[in-house]
């Protein structure tokens, strides 16, 4: 084991067991639950999208000052009670289906609140990774965990599939529900973190102020601006793809939710090979050189996804979502590794935040606007505009300085300087 590797800390041990988990029990529900709209409730194209934007709109109500009030608690909590809050409420899903008083409500209020747990997750994970591993362990932390996310993906996926066909889409959503609780278990092997440092003379107080102070940090840093444009105009159009291709496939195609699940897990082994790439690319190329190279070469591939159809087109899309899944896998290792190296630690909370409210709020829009094209055209011209989206969402990080950066930073942030003064001169 490598002197300066993570898992040489237990609490990145801990850390990634419980995220394997969580990573498993999202992905059965990413395929379950709308899987349980169109079969069980025989939701229309507008009501799946709807769902699939209640299921990250609590990113744009809460988004932002959960990163504020993240910033404020310990972290090792914030994270408990976020998945115990997941567990409790997917549980109700397959109870209602058994007492048969499921409703699109319901499953709609179940997504809904899941979100916000999720936000407070997701910021809290991000947040506490650099006090466990420190910066200089960010990149191969960060390739480790977008590794298991990637994985997640494919086996997740995969198995959700499996578990609808086996088992109905109801009671595949218990799983979900089980493996957040484990991943709660987990998370107690985490050593309890710090309590938060109390803002120094001259920084902001207040809730408003502090969230502001977070959206000037990334707003007003060229390359950390570009980051958050390219993510959330990537998120857009992978959303707009994927909450069709329910649809599509069931549908469309009337293929099973298993051949959907294959489809996504074919996406979920593009993130995989991407994330273990990253570094070693990023070493010879340059890591902002790697992020503009990759959206030039691949991101184009995202034209291929709405050419799916039986025979050797689904094959075709299939290796066209893979090739799109590669880059945003190098994407998440090297931008996530950017942007926490180029943040102080009393403001990680909010910028993770404010990346989470543009990128994760991008899928809630996303997924909205796909209903809305669903119903007034056709589900493939919904694809298009999705593929469109992919192919060009690399442009922001291209024509930033972000390309032209070989290294990440290596200096420790400033911690008494306000958010403004991080402005590139």
């Amino acid at each position: 084991m490598r002197l300066n590797s993570p898992w040489r800390i237990p609490g990145f041990r801990a850390l990634f067991t419980a995220a394997a988990l969580s990573q498993l029990g999202t992905n059965v529900g990413y395929v379950a639950v709308p899987l349980v709209a169109v079969s069980a409730l025989d939701a229309s194209p507008g009501q799946v999208g709807a769902l699939a934007a209640l299921s990250t709109a609590a990113f744009l109500l809460i988004g932002l000052p959960a990163g504020a009030w993240v910033d404020r608690m310990r972290h090792r909590r914030v994270l408990i009670a976020a998945d115990l809050t997941r567990a409790l409420l997917f549980a109700t899903v397959p109870v209602a289906w058994w007492l048969d008083s499921l409703t699109f409500g319901h499953l709609c209020l179940v997504v809904l609140l899941n979100g916000c747990a999720t936000v407070f997750a997701d910021v809290g994970a991000q947040s506490v990774l650099p006090q466990l591993v420190g910066r200089e362990g960010l990149v191969r932390a960060n390739a480790d965990i977008n590794t298991l996310i990637a994985a997640g993906n494919v086996a997740g996926r995969g198995a959700g599939g499996g578990l609808v066909a086996l088992l109905t889409a109801p009671v595949a959503v218990l799983f979900t529900a089980v493996s957040y609780v484990g991943s709660a278990l987990r998370l107690t092997g985490i050593r309890e973190t710090p309590a938060p440092t109390p803002p120094g003379p001259g920084r902001a107080t207040g809730l408003g102020s502090q969230i502001a102070e977070g959206v000037r940090h990334v707003f007003g840093n060229s390359e950390l601006r570009a980051l958050a444009l390219t993510g959330a105009l990537g998120n857009f159009g992978s959303q707009i793809v994927n909450t069709m291709l329910p649809v599509v496939f069931v549908r469309e195609l009337g293929y099973s939710g298993g051949v959907l699940g294959l489809f996504w897990a074919a996406g979920g082994a593009g993130l995989l090979l991407g994330a273990r790439c990253a570094r070693p690319i990023a070493v010879r190329l340059g890591y902002g050189r790697t992020l503009g190279v990759a959206g030039l070469c691949l991101a184009p591939a995202g034209l291929l996804v709405p050419l799916i159809d039986r025979g050797p087109w689904l094959v075709l899309a299939g290796t066209g979502w893979l090739l799109t899944m590669f880059k945003v896998g190098m994407d998440n290792v090297l931008g996530v590794s950017l942007r926490q190296r180029m943040t102080a630690d009393s403001l990680l909370g909010r910028m993770n935040a404010t990346f989470r409210f543009l990128l994760t709020g991008a899928l809630a829009v996303g997924a909205a606007v796909s209903g809305v094209i669903g119903e007034l055209t056709t589900v493939h011209t919904t694809l298009w505009v999705g593929g469109v989206f992919l192919a060009t969402a690399f442009l922001p990080v291209f024509l930033s300085p972000v390309r032209t950066r070989r290294e990440l930073p290596e200096q420790r942030p400033r911690e008494a300087a306000p958010a403004s003064d991080s402005l590139e001169k």
